[in-house]
C-alpha cells in the first residue's frame, strides 16, 4: 500500500524523443534575433574565446543578420501553417511515428536544440506521462560537433536539473546504416522517374563547417564521403554517379571543400548543363535546402550558364521517411520493447 501523500506515478511508457536543429518562431526582426543569439552563442557552433565573439555576435552580427535572414526565411516560409517547414516537417515524422507504433506503449515527441519546443520541456512532458526510458533521436546522418554533440549537450544540461532522471538512449550517426542509405537511393530513383530525370550525375551538398573543425577532428566530412561513397555502390548498375559538395559557408575562415558554387562551375566547364542537387545531410527541408540550394542554386547555376537545375527534395515525412525511422528505432529499441 502506498502512503496517502505518495507523489503519484503514472504507468510505464517508453519515450522516443525527435530532436532537429532549429528554426525562429517568425520571421520579424524581434523573433528572428532570438533565435540567431541562442544558435551563434553555443560554443560547438563557435569556438572562439567569448572576449572576442560577443562583441562581434551582439555589436555587429544581431544588429544586421536578422533582417536579412528574416527575408529568407519569409521566401520558404510555411503560410498555411505559419511556421518554418523545418518545423512543420519534423512534427509531421513524430506525429507519423505515433501513429506507426500506436499499438506499442511508445510516447513520440519532437523537440529543437535551438527555438521551441525546447528539449529540456520535451523531456519533461514526456517523463510526466510516465516515461522513464527514453530514446533520442538527433536527426543529423552525419555526426558533427555542431550538430550531434549539440543535442546531447543540451539534454545534459536537463539531466543536471533532475532529481529523478530517465534512462537515456541516444541513436547513434546514421550515415553508412543500410536502412538509411537505402532510403536515399530509393528516394533519388523515385524522384528521377517522377520528374522524368535523366541526367547520370547528382551533386550531394552538405551543410559546411569550419576546415579548422576538421583538423581538430570533427569526423563530419569522413561520414558524408562515405554516404556518397554508399550511395555511388547503390547506383552502379544504373550507371548515375553521386558527387559531393558543401554550403552555407559564414564568416571569412575557410570551410570544408569543394564549395557548391566551385561543383557548379566544374560541371558548366564540361559541358554538363542539367544538374540535379539532393541534401543527405538534412532529414527535412528547410532554409539551407529550400532557399540556398532550390532557389540561389538554381539562380546561381542558369547564372552561370546551364540549362536545367533540379532540386530533389529531403526525405521529409515521406513513407519512405516514416518507414526508414521506423526500422531505426525498432532497433536501437531492442532491450526495451
Amino acid at each position: 500500500m502506498k502512503p496517502d501523500n505518495h507523489i503519484k506515478i503514472p504507468k510505464k511508457k517508453l519515450g522516443v524523443l525527435m530532436v532537429n536543429l532549429g528554426t525562429p518562431e517568425k520571421t520579424d526582426f524581434i523573433n528572428m534575433w532570438k533565435y540567431l543569439r541562442e544558435f551563434l552563442s553555443d560554443k560547438r557552433i563557435i569556438e572562439l574565446t567569448r572576449l572576442i565573439w560577443y562583441p562581434i555576435l551582439y555589436g555587429i552580427i544581431l544588429m544586421v543578420r536578422p533582417g536579412k535572414s528574416g527575408k529568407l526565411y519569409k521566401s520558404i516560409w510555411d503560410k498555411k501553417n505559419d511556421e518554418s517547414p523545418l518545423k512543420v516537417f519534423t512534427r509531421n515524422v513524430s506525429e507519423k511515428l505515433q501513429k506507426k507504433y500506436k499499438k506499442e506503449k511508445i510516447e513520440f515527441s519532437f523537440a529543437m536544440n535551438y527555438g521551441f519546443p525546447q528539449i529540456g520541456n520535451e523531456l519533461k512532458k514526456l517523463k510526466s506521462k510516465g516515461c522513464e526510458k527514453i530514446l533520442i533521436f538527433p536527426m543529423y546522418p552525419q555526426y558533427s560537433a555542431t550538430t550531434t554533440a549539440s543535442v546531447i549537450d543540451n539534454v545534459n544540461r536537463y539531466l543536471t536539473k533532475e532529481r529523478w532522471q530517465p534512462t537515456l538512449r541516444f541513436v547513434p550517426p546514421y550515415y553508412d546504416d543500410e536502412i538509411y542509405i537505402d532510403a536515399i537511393y530509393k528516394h533519388i530513383k523515385k524522384n528521377l522517374k517522377q520528374k522524368k530525370l535523366k541526367t547520370k550525375k547528382i551533386l550531394c551538398s552538405f551543410h559546411g563547417i569550419p576546415k579548422k573543425y576538421f583538423y581538430k577532428g570533427d569526423p563530419y566530412h569522413c561520414h558524408c564521403a562515405k554516404t556518397v561513397r554508399l550511395l555511388n555502390e547503390k547506383f552502379k548498375k544504373e550507371k548515375v554517379i553521386l558527387e559531393m559538395s558543401f554550403q552555407s559557408r559564414f564568416g571569412p575562415q575557410e570551410w570544408l571543400k569543394p564549395y557548391m558554387q566551385e561543383k557548379m562551375d566544374e560541371f558548366i566547364e564540361k559541358k554538363q548543363n542539367h544538374l540535379i542537387v539532393i541534401a543527405p545531410g538534412f532529414s527535412v527541408d528547410c532554409l539551407e535546402t529550400l532557399e540556398e540550394i532550390e532557389i540561389q542554386g538554381n539562380e546561381e547555376f542558369k547564372e552561370k550558364g546551364g540549362e536545367t537545375f533540379n532540386y530533389i527534395n529531403c526525405l521529409n515525412d515521406t513513407e519512405i521517411s516514416i518507414n526508414m525511422y521506423s526500422k531505426i528505432i525498432q532497433r536501437e529499441l531492442l532491450g526495451w520493447i
